[in-house]
């Protein structure tokens, strides 16, 4: 399935069904407008809404870990690895930094 490209302000109202935050197209964020920009946090926050984590499993799926918020853990991010493995991660510049294992 082609993956949808917006520009500038022109945002579907609505998000396609198969529209994941993937999906949306965040280098068009510079040249939007305000008006534009609302409605893409509009839509983004609409599929974030929907997502069931369905990319977060291709990726591990296909031996990539995956990265994601918890609020336990200020200032870092938690890594999972294909086999279930996590860290607490937080980056430096471009240099993943390991704060522990969790």
């Amino acid at each position: 399935m082609p993956m949808p490209h917006f520009h500038r302000d022109q945002i579907p109202p609505q998000p396609m069904a198969a529209e994941t935050p993937a999906q949306l197209d965040f280098s068009a964020l510079e040249e939007m407008n305000e008006a534009g920009e609302r409605r893409f946090v509009a839509a983004l926050t609409r599929a974030l809404a929907s997502d069931k984590g369905e990319d977060a499993q291709r990726h591990l799926a296909a031996g990539r870990p995956i990265y994601y918020g918890d609020d336990r853990f200020k200032d870092a991010v938690v890594k999972e690895y294909p086999d279930g493995r996590r860290q607490v991660v937080t980056f430096e510049g471009e240099a993943e930094v390991v704060i522990r294992d969790l």
